[in-house]
């Protein structure tokens, strides 16, 4: 669940640094514990994709896997001013030009679709946030280095986080990675901050400029962050597909990708709490 561009406290402190909410090693590790619920139902979905699955289906697995270790599902009944409705499930299934907020239905995949699958948890209080871009059977070479790139993009930003660096380092990597392939990064949508709540400070965004400026942070221990780049085959420009306020499709109605962890700094680097681990 994204949050458009646009003071809860924990174990630790309240940074002085935008409202972060810095969590202590015990609330990283319940947070793990919710990650690790959202990987399984992810890993679980990534095998039953295939042509002639709807993504209701996807989403009815996901909303039993979530229901018997007692979680709740976050984005099912999430509100926003734009949407007519609550959000009525535990996945967002977002398929081809669809970049995210997709809505579970009857619509079969097809082979050489894509789809993205996010999937938020909380379990015990805390929250874990993860997305995957999947091919459904045999995809175009477009769509399959769509997909490798947007993954890429992440794991540098992974492996670039460390105490002490600005978030703009490491948002200029990521769009690096992805404009050198000559893909767009999205600019309406970033991640977020995360842990008791789905959505807190800092705003995460994937790309870099003179405008973002207001939205840069130093990551220090403790910080917790959904990295999530969102990326297009043509232009960055989205919009709502309909009047329901929910699906955002990329503007040329060309594919998109969106892969997302939730990522702990600490005092050696990045932890990856949705990992499986």
């Amino acid at each position: 669940m994204k949050e458009r561009k646009r003071g809860l406290k924990g174990d630790t402190a309240l940074s002085p640094e935008r409202g972060i909410i810095l969590k202590s090693p015990r609330e990283i590790e319940l947070m793990r514990a919710a990650g690790r619920v959202v990987y399984q139902v992810l890993r679980r979905v990534r095998d039953l994709v295939r042509p002639g699955v709807t993504t209701a289906e996807l989403n009815g697995v996901a909303e039993e896997m979530i229901d018997k270790v007692g979680g709740t599902a976050l984005f099912r009944g999430v509100t926003h001013p734009q949407a007519r409705f609550p959000f009525p499930s535990a996945l967002c299934t977002s398929v081809n030009d669809e970049l995210v907020h997709g809505i579970p239905g009857d619509r079969p995949l097809r082979e050489g679709d894509i789809v993205s699958v996010d999937c938020g948890v909380k379990l015990a209080g805390y929250c874990g946030d993860s997305a995957v871009t999947i091919p459904v059977g045999s995809v175009s070479a477009e769509a399959r280095r769509l997909i490798e790139t947007t993954e890429r993009a992440l794991g540098v930003a992974i492996d670039a986080i460390r105490p002490g660096r600005w978030w703009s380092e490491v948002a200029s990597e990521i769009q690096a990675v992805v404009e050198g392939e000559r893909f767009s990064v999205v600019r309406d949508f970033v991640g977020h901050g995360i842990g008791r709540e789905m959505h807190e400070e800092p705003k995460v965004p994937n790309y870099w400029g003179p405008r973002n400026r207001q939205m840069d942070f130093e990551m220090v221990p403790g910080t917790v962050l959904a990295i999530e780049p969102m990326v297009n085959v043509g232009t960055h420009a989205v919009e709502y597909a309909g009047d329901d306020g929910w699906v955002v499709v990329t503007k040329d109605r060309r594919y998109a990708a969106h892969v997302e962890h939730t990522v702990a700094v600490t005092s050696q680097g990045a932890d990856v709490l949705t990992d499986g681990r």
